[in-house]
């Protein structure tokens, strides 16, 4: 009985072996035999990979075709994180180790380097790396092709790190040029960004450049191109064993710019030179030296709003964010001790426009009733309230017109005509709704408002008006009832103390200080640029551009980059002329006739205008704004005393180099720009590669 039960259990485990073996028989023919073909594909689809070709990024040339951005060839090392992190801990550990001694990095830095920004131990931005987190982080950029050539030799101590060439930004800045603002700079294009691209269908890599700034920014669509792709073999350590197909990327276009090198090289060299002499100045207002802390220049066509030439002091060289960006150089460009070189004062400072700001008063009271004819006493002092408005330096010269106003700049003249518009207008009632002449006038010539420059960050400044004091008042009553409260009986705590109560009113001294660009206004340099080119042009305010066309490798225009109106002045062409002529003056017999002596007026027929704005707390900024029938010309200095004092030497050499002009001769042949006036084509693009400037016709000649 024992020996049945014993036989019938052997049997039922060799069926049940039998079974097993039976199955495992059938699974490995299904695996082999039905779905063999389809595992073998997943498994030579997981030996591929494909790795992202950046698409270089396209040119950038000035208006006679020279390079103002390029690209040049540097060696980057990467390194791929998910390879990494197949390793076990020591071996990760080796290759890390060995890495960081090539590349001459303690290990914690370079592993700080291999994080994404937000990463906990990551580097602020934009040092830490803002690209794809699946693509290869780049650690070390511009290193020696020897070392690239060990890593990719001895590729089996570096699995997972990759030297590769790759075209990074270069400057070949023809004619010492710098332009760090108008150009702009790159980083790595970020996740969402790469997401967004690839929703829009637009091939980019992870390891994409994009313009953060300047032109980089606002033509990047244009510069970008498109990446292209090759496939490899990689074992499991991932290291390369084949090579497979290839996609090349289709490198960006080249974007023609209205900037001419020589003009802008000529406009930096002057603004620096102005600040330094500015700098060992003696003022005798404040017992120091001018601090002239910051400055620009704008030089611009009148005719259609092309920006020739725009410099910004102090600047930064634009290689410093080339082969990535050190702590060192970054906290410089954001740091306050250092002049913040990473603002743009032409398009992002905001200064008061001083005396500049008086062809405005005077254009929106002739438009109001005012005539050509009317004569008003420029006193030395005008009392408004229990305030004494003096002229700068307390010059009196009786009964003036607005020509001879503006010539000489008289202050109490234009005072006279705010206080009786702001009587008019209801005094300090409080009504908002107030329609204030000068104030309106003011928003006609753009002022409050942004240019519409194709460059990106620009700050629109402001109008000082009556709901501005309303809202800048609500904002900030706290503060200064607070302050008011104390016992001091300086300017500041008396002035608290009235502007707790009421400092929401627009007051006599508000109107009085507006008409002559002093208060609370504020613009910026490339806005009083297109304020005066449009008293140059008839009255149309262009908005200004630096993009001229868009040209693709093969030297075809795909798009030309048209000038566009803002606006027009409401202002009579009668009127327009009168200023114009009035202007004309200035530099003849007004505030810039000393700085102009011996100089062709006659055949180079320069309007100007000049400024002494003074700034609670600092020193005065000088301003000269000048044009004629082709160019303007705007020069600003903060901190850099009177206007044609500190600036009016460099702006007549601008002058002089844009029509060639030699003591008192003017020689056409030797202007900085063919011509002399800004070319109406664009460079000449040929097939070896080569570009050549536009060529003339016969009205440029």
């Amino acid at each position: 009985m024992l020996k049945s039960r014993s036989r019938l259990r052997l049997i039922v485990v060799q069926v049940m072996v039998l079974s097993l073996f039976m199955t495992l028989l059938a699974r490995l023919w299904y695996l082999q035999v039905v779905s063999g073909d389809s595992y073998q594909a997943a498994a030579q689809e997981n030996a591929v990979r494909e790795v992202e070709l950046a698409a270089p990024r396209g040119l950038i040339v000035d208006s006679q075709g020279r390079p103002l951005v390029a690209n040049r060839t540097s060696w980057v090392v990467t390194v791929d994180r998910d390879v990494l992190e197949r390793l076990d801990q020591p071996s990760r550990a080796a290759v890390l180790r060995r890495l960081a001694e090539r590349l001459g990095l303690s290990r914690n830095e370079l592993e700080r380097r291999m994080k994404t920004c937000g990463e906990r131990g990551a580097r602020k931005a934009p040092l830490c790396w803002n690209g794809s987190p699946y693509a290869p982080v780049p650690v070390a950029e511009d290193v020696s092709e020897v070392l690239a050539a060990t890593i990719l030799e001895q590729a089996e101590d570096y699995p997972g790190v990759v030297a590769e060439a790759r075209k990074v930004r270069a400057y070949p800045a023809p004619f010492g040029v710098n332009a760090a603002h108008i150009l702009g700079y790159n980083s790595p294009i970020t996740q969402n960004e790469l997401v967004a691209a690839d929703e829009h269908g637009r091939s980019v890599s992870p390891l994409s450049l994009v313009g953060r700034a300047g032109i980089e920014s606002s033509y990047n669509r244009y510069l970008s191109g498109a990446a292209g792709v090759r496939e490899v073999a990689v074992d499991s350590m991932g290291r390369v064993i084949g090579e497979g197909g290839e996609a090349l990327p289709e490198p960006g276009q080249t974007l023609v710019t209205s900037i001419d090198a020589k003009v802008q090289a000529l406009a930096e060299r002057e603004l620096e030179r102005s600040i330094r002499v500015a700098r060992a100045t003696f003022d005798e207002v404040t017992g120091r030296k001018y601090e002239a802390d910051s400055g620009s220049v704008v030089v611009m066509d009148a005719r259609t709003g092309r920006l020739v030439a725009m410099a910004s002091y102090p600047t930064y060289d634009p290689n410093v964010w080339v082969g990535g960006i050190t702590d060192g150089d970054l906290e410089r460009l954001y740091s306050e001790r250092a002049g913040t070189p990473l603002l743009s004062r032409a398009t992002q400072g905001l200064f008061a426009p001083g005396s500049t700001f008086k062809p405005v008063t005077a254009a929106s009271a002739l438009s109001a009733g005012y005539d050509v004819t009317d004569r008003l006493d420029c006193s030395s002092s005008l009392t408004v309230g229990s305030r004494v408005f003096k002229n700068y330096e307390s010059a009196a010269y009786g009964p003036l017109t607005f020509a001879e106003a503006l010539q000489l700049s008289c202050d109490t003249f234009f005072y006279r005509i705010a206080y009786a518009e702001w009587q008019r207008s209801g005094g300090d009632s409080g009504d908002t709704s107030v329609q204030d002449l000068l104030v309106e006038g003011a928003k006609a010539f753009g002022f409050g408002s942004k240019t519409g420059v194709d460059l990106s960050g620009e700050v629109q400044g402001r109008i000082a008006d009556r709901p501005w004091k309303l809202s800048y008042w609500k904002a900030n009553k706290d503060y200064y009832c607070e302050l008011g409260e104390e016992n001091g009986k300086d300017f500041l705590h008396v002035f608290a103390r009235e502007f707790c109560i009421d400092g929401w009113r627009y007051r006599a001294g508000d109107a009085v200080n507006f008409a002559i660009g002093q208060g609370d206004t504020v613009l910026t340099p490339l806005q009083l640029a297109v304020a005066y080119g449009a008293l140059s042009n008839g009255g149309t305010l262009w908005e200004p551009r630096v993009g001229k066309a868009i040209v693709d490798s093969d030297g075809k225009v795909v798009r030309r980059i048209e000038p566009e109106a803002a606006g027009h002045l409401p202002v009579s062409p009668r009127i327009l002329r009168y200023l114009d002529q009035a202007l004309l003056g200035t530099a003849k017999v007004g505030t810039m006739a000393w700085k102009m002596v011996g100089f062709p007026l006659d055949e180079v027929k320069i309007r100007s205008k000049t400024g002494t704005a003074e700034v609670f707390g600092k020193q005065t900024t000088s301003w000269v704004a000048s044009y004629d029938e082709q160019y303007v010309v705007i020069m600003q200095i903060s901190q850099g005393g009177t206007g044609s004092g500190t600036s009016g030497d460099s702006v007549r050499k601008i002058w002089e180099a844009l029509y060639g002009v030699d003591g008192e001769n003017v020689r056409l042949d030797d202007a900085l720009q063919p011509g002399a006036q800004p070319p109406r084509g664009i460079p000449v693009f040929h097939r070896n590669g080569s570009i050549s400037p536009p060529v003339l016709k016969p009205a440029e000649r």
